[in-house]
């Protein structure tokens, strides 16, 4: 039985690959985090509240890792293996007001966790992910899926400070011989998510009978489009390269997690009020004009997690689960 240090382990993705490896791992996790904006404790006791038995193989320590790991916080945190850095500043909107907090956590905040790995585990470690976004390559224009070593073209402050971020720890694992990968990851759907993020938003707007502007184009004639991925298939696409890592692939990696198909805005909102079965009101908006750094398509090439054997489930199937639940769960769009 190994033990796995996961940062941002309160955040959205994090808590599903929590509840992940408690379930099909015999691996015991130590949560980092700091609990803000988008990290609640609120997530950890529902995945505790279904398996309490959960709990003997699960530790919280409260870090921000802005300040470099010391001593104390270290003794929590205890001998671990493995690390899984999912912690983030995450919101573009922010990141344009506010581009400095983005530098500090995104880049110092991994630049700390490094230098622990590197430091206070030594020999000790067996595998560090770096949890990257596929805004790291901008926005793609038609016809085009980015491959994981391709250039860096950030649009905004938190997709530059995420790539600077991989880049330390390319850096790393070139100077000090660390076992890091790096992931870059679409947009993750899924249950438990903020009610502000697109999904949920949308089945609250559609319950609540509001308008839901679609980011669009200048001409207001094209929605932007995404490769969704179900937060479940992110969970299982990190397991699966735990798994490969150990045996096959070099000693720095990257591999793109990418949903089932590519979708467009606007049929993702129309596909989700017809499995609710309600009528759908909607405005294009130009956002990408109105709002800069916000990009109208990103895209990423799956290929390579394809030809090792890893494909993510139907979107269809996943969206009709998730709309599911957020009925029954509607304290989670704050209805």
């Amino acid at each position: 039985m190994g033990r796995i240090l996961l940062t941002g382990g309160a955040g959205f993705i994090g808590h599903h690959l929590t509840e992940h490896l408690l379930t099909s791992t015999d691996h015991s996790i130590v949560i980092l985090d700091r609990l803000d904006l988008s990290g609640t404790m609120n997530r950890i006791e529902d995945i505790l509240l279904g398996n309490p038995e959960f709990r003997k193989r699960l530790t919280f320590v409260w870090h921000d890792l802005k300040a470099p790991i010391n001593e104390f916080v270290e003794r929590q945190i205890g001998d671990v293996e493995y690390v899984l850095h999912l912690a983030a500043g995450s919101h573009v909107d922010r990141s344009i007001t506010d581009p400095m907090s983005f530098v500090m956590d995104n880049v110092v905040g991994t630049g700390n966790l490094l230098e622990f790995a590197r430091l206070r585990m030594k020999d000790r470690l067996k595998f560090l992910l770096y949890f990257s976004t596929d805004e790291v390559f901008g926005s793609a224009p038609d016809g085009i899926l980015y491959k994981e070593w391709d250039r860096y073209n950030s649009g905004n402050p938190y997709s530059a400070s995420k790539a600077g971020a991989e880049e330390l720890c390319v850096a790393y694992a070139n100077t000090f011989n660390m076992p890091i990968h790096v992931t870059h990851t679409m947009n993750v759907i899924g249950i438990r998510q903020h009610p502000e993020k697109f999904v949920p938003l949308i089945i609250r707007k559609i319950l609540l009978g509001e308008r839901l502007y679609i980011h669009s184009n200048a001409e207001k004639t094209r929605a932007g489009a995404r490769f969704y991925v179900d937060v479940r298939d992110v969970c299982d696409a990190v397991g699966f390269i735990m798994n490969h890592c150990g045996d096959h692939c070099r000693p720095l990696d990257k591999f793109n997690i990418v949903g089932s198909e590519e979708i467009d805005n606007l049929s993702l909102a129309m596909m989700i009020a017809e499995i609710m079965e309600k009528p759908l009101i909607y405005e294009m908006v130009d956002f990408h004009t109105s709002r800069p750094g916000h990009d109208l398509r990103y895209s990423l090439c799956g290929e390579k997690m394809g030809d090792l054997g890893w494909r993510p489930k139907d979107l269809r199937e996943r969206l009709e689960q998730i709309v599911q639940w957020y009925l029954s769960n509607r304290n989670w769009l704050f209805l």
